[in-house]
């Protein structure tokens, strides 16, 4: 007999990136209390580990670890309930047979997802505590890689999410899809919620791969959702926009090898055409309703780019009156960096670099890519070394600090 396992570590990992977001959703609504789904979601992982790679991945994945999470938790609140305390005990059941007639039903997890989303986007939470406690609970991301995400200490993200699920325990926040009057005012959580999972997935933090598919899927399915929620809403038209967009090029950022593509170098008979008809359609009816928000300009910057057939032709000049305009509907730091790019295309490296470096990005690694590569172009290559490494020291993504490797490399030794 064979002593290999059946299922390898990959693989488990694969299952928790995919599950972990509706396990905590469903146990969340069931028990109501975003701690204890936590924790026992991360036990039914360890027992996964523990188990899988001999018995083998379960026909439904999800089930197993939802009845294997349900029962931790029906065993800690029995230990933890009063032996007198029938009423707990008859909560703790009747949660326990609902939560069964939902996995034998096979509910609508995305339903499950949206009603977390929006509980974790509650006004009564700051934008950047709902943002990072959605990336935790729905996509599973770590703490050090939400604070990557943020530009901000693994140890103040930590107190964030603290703080945020405390908030949501002690005001009683409902766990619910807001009315239709109430959806406005959580919306501006939700879309930053949405495209940070997809810009993880698209270019992942950390790790050996650039990109991680099941983010990209799963960022478009809840946009596509809300989509249908929202209809008509001009910024949830312009993020769905936006991201399809941006995944049509997926299959052509990444050679045979995994080695990252650059825009400009890449194959564009690769980009997924479909993709790219879906979103520019949703840009135009963006833009019929002219109600301009930053999603719909980056979704139209975009669609400029997908209608290039080769780089040389871009139309920069366009795409630098739609940074003008994002940056005069949400100027941000990183919108600045990304203006900058096509300053240097339009009006030289030099007049792109002045902007660069009055902007402060210090930890941000692309920062000091773009600084890196400007500075190539004007000849000064040793400050373009020390740029480029920055990058590198700031990057935790393999395959994005194999590039940049590249980069300086061919600098040193053209």
């Amino acid at each position: 007999m064979s002593d290999q396992p059946l299922v390898s570590a990959s693989e488990i990992a694969r299952v928790f990136r995919e599950e972990y977001g509706r396990t905590v959703a469903v146990l969340v609504r069931r028990f109501g209390d975003i701690d204890l789904a936590e924790e026992a979601v991360q036990d039914a992982f360890a027992t996964a580990v523990q188990r899988w790679p001999s018995d083998g991945i379960p026909p439904s994945p999800a089930g197993w670890l939802i009845t294997t999470a349900r029962n931790r938790i029906i065993d800690r609140l029995r230990r933890e309930a009063s032996r007198d305390d029938r009423h707990a005990l008859a909560a703790v059941m009747q949660s326990r047979h609902d939560l069964e007639e939902d996995i034998v039903g096979d509910e609508d997890v995305g339903d499950e997802r949206l009603r977390l989303m929006f509980t974790c986007c509650h006004p009564a939470l700051a934008l950047n505590a709902q943002v990072a406690l959605t990336l935790r609970l729905l996509g599973g991301l770590t703490t050090e890689t939400i604070a990557r995400a943020f530009l901000v200490p693994p140890a103040t993200m930590a107190q964030r999410l603290v703080r945020a699920k405390g908030k949501i325990r002690d005001a009683r926040i409902p766990y619910r899809v807001p009315h239709a009057a109430d959806l406005p005012a959580r919306l501006r959580g939700v879309l930053a919620v949405i495209y940070l999972i997809f810009n993880e997935g698209y270019t992942a933090s950390s790790g050996e791969r650039l990109t991680r598919d099941d983010l990209c899927a799963e960022a478009i399915r809840l946009g596509r959702q809300l989509n249908d929620l929202m209809a008509g809403e001009p910024e949830v038209m312009g993020l769905l926009a936006l991201m399809l967009l941006i995944d049509a090029r997926r299959a052509a950022r990444v050679s045979a090898d995994g080695s990252l593509v650059r825009l400009a170098d890449q194959d564009r008979r690769h980009w997924n055409r479909a993709l790219i008809r879906e979103g520019q359609a949703l840009v135009r009816r963006c833009l019929a309703r002219n109600q301009p928000g930053p999603y719909q300009i980056q979704a139209a910057i975009n669609a400029v780019h997908s209608d290039a057939r080769a780089a040389a032709v871009t139309d920069w000049r366009q795409i630098l009156m739609l940074y003008d305009q994002l940056m005069a509907v949400a100027p941000t730091p990183v919108a600045a960096l990304n203006r900058a790019v096509a300053v240097a295309e339009v009006e030289g490296p030099h007049a792109a670099l002045t902007i660069v470096d009055g902007l402060d990005l210090e930890r941000y690694y692309l920062f000091h890519a773009i600084r890196a590569d400007l500075l190539r172009r004007l000849g000064r290559w040793s400050e373009a070394a020390r740029a480029y490494d920055a990058a590198i020291e700031r990057c935790d993504n393999t395959a994005e600090r194999d590039f940049l490797q590249r980069r300086l490399t061919e600098l040193q030794d053209p």
